[in-house]
């Protein structure tokens, strides 16, 4: 049973690599609008997009990218992010800094998101700012799925540190993926068989993140790790709350899995599954009322639908301002595919509507 979960997973990876393309790294080729170089900011590798300079023009709005690919997948440096961040350079005439941090196998949380915090803390410095002449009041974090929950993570971390003098003006989170607490959400189980990320990769995804053993999927899958009666994970559970949270066009006639008894040892064996570095929905509203104006974008055909929904509600509920942008035809990850062969319209639809937003508001 186990080889063939494994084989399951493999075959799932092995595809997405080719889709993603993972192996094929494009070197930092400039051309007369963006130029493009690759440096390393605090010890992490980032890659830099700058606009060519216009006329009279002094200092230039920023965005920090974190790409997607479930912590384990995809590069700043694949032509599907090259090309995406290139085309934000050139059509926000923003300087837009990739970060290419480590990845699973070779490390598990916390590494990714300290790669994340370090390499933007780097950037908001005031002389790095100076130096890629950017405006240290127009800068946002930005990612996509994986790059989501790192980008969210990032932004509540420097909410709580006191001594930053530049902070993120916005922060925009696409498709992100925001809590391991239930996959039974409304949208796990409607696109619990969904094609790019059905639910059982995305549980090992998390597995993969937190060091854990592939055994724990079935009890994953089921809520056994935050069920009635495991102590750990009862502060927690008002703050996700989807019966609360979503809209009734999402929560349809679905019902709640909550397990009455369940396993408190997964939790104590993977304390990250409740740790909100990990998991930024399970933030505590003091945290949630510091963050900066916020655009999340769901698609319907999307196990992680309902986590934009539900962030985007609590941080409604903290007095943020922001905008839900939902897609009823699209899936997760199209944005990054607008290049053949996989130029789908769903990705020029939702990347057009994602930089006209930050385009409005940066």
């Amino acid at each position: 049973c186990h080889l063939i979960h494994y084989l399951r997973l493999s075959h799932h990876l092995i595809v997405l690599n080719y889709v993603i393309g993972t192996f094929d790294k494009l070197k930092s080729v400039s051309s007369e609008h963006v130029t493009i170089t690759d440096a390393v900011f605090d010890g992490v590798e980032v890659r830099v997009f700058e606009p060519a300079a216009k006329q009279d023009e002094t200092l230039k709005r920023s965005v920090v990218y974190i790409h997607g690919g479930g912590w384990a997948l995809a590069s700043a440096r694949t032509s599907l992010y090259n090309n995406l961040c290139r085309i934000m350079a050139e059509s926000l005439n923003a300087v837009v800094v990739s970060v290419e941090y480590r990845l699973v196998p070779e490390v598990c949380f916390p590494e990714q998101f300290h790669d994340a915090l370090r390499a933007t803390k780097h950037f908001l410095h005031p002389a790095v700012l100076a130096e890629y002449s950017v405006d240290p009041s127009r800068v946002a974090i930005s990612g996509d799925s994986a790059g989501g929950n790192l980008a969210a993570a990032v932004c509540q971390q420097l909410s709580k540190e006191e001594h930053m003098t530049v902070r993120p003006k916005l922060q925009a989170l696409i498709y992100p993926v925001l809590q391991a607490f239930d996959f039974n959400t409304p949208s796990y189980q409607q696109n619990m068989n969904m094609p790019v990320l059905p639910r059982y990769v995305m549980i090992n995804y998390w597995i993969d993140y937190v060091n854990g053993n592939y055994d724990l999927a079935h009890s994953l899958m089921i809520n056994n790790h935050t069920a009635l009666d495991v102590s750990q994970a009862l502060s927690f559970r008002g703050r996700l709350n989807w019966t609360s949270l979503l809209p009734s066009s999402f929560k349809k006639n679905y019902k709640p899995v909550i397990q009455t008894t369940g396993k408190a040892e997964i939790v104590q064996k993977l304390p990250a599954l409740l740790d909100v570095r990990a998991v930024p929905l399970l933030a505590e509203n003091e945290i949630l009322q510091r963050q900066p104006k916020t655009y999340i974008l769901t698609c319907e055909n999307d196990v992680l639908r309902d986590d934009g929904v539900m962030y985007a509600k609590r941080l409604e509920n903290a007095g943020v301002e922001v905008t839900l942008d939902h897609f009823d035809d699209c899936f997760h990850g199209c944005m990054i595919f607008t290049i053949w062969p996989t130029d789908f319209s769903a990705g020029v639809q939702t990347r057009n509507s994602y930089v006209k937003w930050l385009d409005e508001n940066l």
